[in-house]
């Protein structure tokens, strides 16, 4: 008789939970309804794709399909690590990612910061739109004016002439090449990511600014010793996104500004597999070198979020 009214009540409980799931779910539909789009996008265009990883372990020919193509096991990813321009792709890939996170994930931290001490609001809203611009910008479109101000008969080497120098080939020159990248990425997307930062520091509470400023604090030491560490838990996420895309040093901006002469510091894994795959149809051996990519990419995200979460604890981590 016991043991029947304890299943009563645990079914009890477990009724009243899923009528309070169903409810709650009722109470914001119009918000799940919402997620559908996003919902299908990724389903269309990030996970029914996966099927195609079975092509790093076959020989696949286009006659035959993916279905009918032979296994061959792990030869396309034995071919990836013995050949040598994947070592100087990948180097590349590293090298230039990292300089971009060196230099482009505080930048629009800095902006945020120095944006919201800003007074005027018009002014202020004037910068936001200028900087968010780029953003908008095609790379094919940003591609052509950098090659221009950097070209021969440009205003950089008209610059460089003025002082008695010779004109340098800005985009055909490996020495200047990465930097030009870096520094037209952080160009292209400092405005746009200062977003969330900015976001960030309108929730920090009014009342402890107050309590500073009744201590005697300037707008600058408030902005470093109150406003920076609010942002720590959104800083420490980013950083963690950031580490998932590490080997995404850039496709579009890369594809469109790179050329033969700058292959040796500028060809990343992206534009590898592209010559692979679109151009020489090496469909599988591509394949094998994305997923490389992608399973190295898991590796830095799973371990950075891990550190993170041991140092500072799970309000700074994904999950």
């Amino acid at each position: 008789m016991q043991a029947t009214a304890t299943e009563s009540a645990v079914q009890t409980r477990s009724s009243g939970r899923a009528k309070g799931r169903f409810n709650k779910f009722r109470q914001y539909r119009m918000l799940f309804l919402m997620l559908v789009p996003g919902f299908i996008f990724l389903l269309v265009f990030n996970y029914a794709p996966m099927y195609g990883l079975v092509l790093a372990f076959k020989d696949f020919r286009i006659t035959s399909g993916i279905l009918d193509s032979p296994w061959v096991g792990m030869k396309h990813f034995n071919k990836v690590f013995d050949d040598p321009h994947f070592y100087v792709v990948l180097k590349n890939t590293i090298l230039i990612s990292v300089y971009k996170l060196i230099f482009g994930f505080p930048a629009p931290i800095a902006f945020a910061l120095l944006l919201n001490e800003m007074r005027r609001p018009l002014f202020r809203k004037w910068v936001q739109t200028v900087s968010y611009l780029p953003h908008f910008i095609s790379w094919i479109v940003l591609a052509g004016i950098f090659t221009t101000l950097f070209s021969l008969d440009g205003p950089v080497n008209a610059l460089v002439k003025a002082f008695g120098h010779a004109p340098v080939v800005f985009m055909a020159d490996e020495r200047y090449f990465r930097s030009i990248l870096v520094g037209t990425s952080v160009f292209q997307s400092f405005g746009w990511s200062s977003i969330i930062f900015l976001a960030a520091i309108a929730g920090v509470d009014p009342q402890l600014h107050e309590a500073a400023i009744m201590d005697g604090a300037g707008r600058f030491r408030r902005m470093i010793q109150i406003t920076l560490p609010m942002l720590a838990p959104v800083i420490s996420i980013m950083l963690i996104l950031s580490m998932g895309t590490i080997l995404d040093a850039g496709f579009d901006q890369i594809f469109n500004m790179y050329n033969a002469q700058v292959y040796g510091v500028a060809d990343v894994i992206d534009t590898y597999v592209y010559r692979l795959g679109l151009i020489n149809a090496d469909y599988s051996y591509s394949t094998a070198v994305g997923m490389f990519k992608s399973v190295v990419a898991l590796i830095l995200l799973l371990s950075v979020n891990r550190l993170v979460k041991a140092v500072g604890g799970s309000d700074h981590t994904l999950w």
